[in-house]
């Protein structure tokens, strides 16, 4: 099929090799051999009268013209997937679909156990790959990366739905061995902490706690950072460093560990959990399924867990 004289098959071979800035790993992403992808991109060369990707270094770099149209030929490629790939029905107990999602170590260990396990109930066959959170992870969702995310509703896109899937509250988590588990947490106390904290990898944004600490006025003295909110509990044991926890998370892990949980001594809102999906994906049969399994999960969570 051409559209003003361009072959669309040479769409999904740029999107690839702008996705991959590799002949190489574009060509095994498509399942083509390297000379028929270096052709596509002669071809696409000679058609938009630029050089598309140029070598820089041991790399390819895409030019200004290919990053500009790097998002729109995206967008065409997801609407046709959409439109022409979506089943009108969708059976979990029959299909092999992989849904690829966007989580945190927290929503794994809180909320993911119970999905999987209503998926076991109801004898689904579908798979699931748990990925790590990304820098604009909206940005999976339009490239066809993720199906779905599991983020902050603060940080979610507005230009994709979301809805709330569950809420939290923090409390502080000290070693029950510290100064601190025999007095009580005051704001003067835990403004002169150290401060054990999660720091999101390769994304500017910081964690919902850090974020809202910072816009309060608030700044900690931080002495350890990890990547991992499951680590924090396990990382203030024998030390005197105050980490601030989700209470679902916090809760569940405490149960194993010499920990002690304090209420927070500034008044923090709920934290609101979100599922996001491509706009284009709304009608998806099977997100619709996995959205609705997220939310009977969530409702299966213990109901005292979220109270700070």
């Amino acid at each position: 099929m051409r559209f003003n004289k361009l072959d669309l098959n040479l769409l999904v071979a740029l999107d690839a090799l702008l996705t991959e800035r590799s002949i190489t790993r574009a060509a095994e992403r498509l399942h083509l051999s390297q000379s028929a992808m270096s052709n596509s991109l002669g071809r696409l060369r000679d058609y938009f009268e630029d050089e598309l990707l140029v070598q820089v270094g041991r790399q390819m770099e895409p030019t200004p013209r290919a990053a500009v149209l790097r998002e729109a030929v995206r967008d065409v490629l997801m609407r046709i997937e959409t439109s022409v790939a979506a089943q009108p029905e969708f059976d979990a107990t029959a299909s092999d679909r992989e849904f690829r999602l966007f989580i945190s170590d927290y929503s794994m260990a809180v909320l993911m156990p119970h999905a999987l396990e209503l998926a076991a109930r109801q004898r689904s066959t579908v798979r699931f790959n748990l990925l790590p959170q990304v820098s604009h992870p909206a940005r999976g969702l339009e490239r066809g990366e993720a199906d779905l995310l599991i983020i902050p509703k603060a940080y979610t896109s507005p230009d994709h739905p979301a809805e709330i899937v569950f809420e939290d509250g923090f409390v502080c988590v000290v070693w029950e061995g510290s100064s601190h588990a025999r007095e009580p947490m005051t704001f003067e106390r835990y403004a002169g902490a150290g401060h054990a904290v999660m720091v999101p990898v390769n994304t500017s944004q910081p964690a919902f706690e850090s974020w809202f600490v910072q816009r309060y006025g608030m700044s900690r003295h931080i002495e350890l950072t990890t990547y991992s909110f499951a680590a924090l509990p396990l990382l203030v044991v024998g030390t005197e460093l105050v980490a601030t926890v989700h209470a679902r998370l916090a809760r569940r892990l405490a149960a194993a560990l010499p920990v002690k949980l304090l209420p927070m001594p500034l008044p923090m809102p709920p934290f609101e959990q979100a599922l996001q999906w491509h706009k284009y994906r709304s009608l998806d049969p099977g997100l619709l399924w996995l959205r609705g399994l997220l939310q009977q999960a969530a409702q299966a969570m213990p109901v005292e867990a979220a109270a700070a």
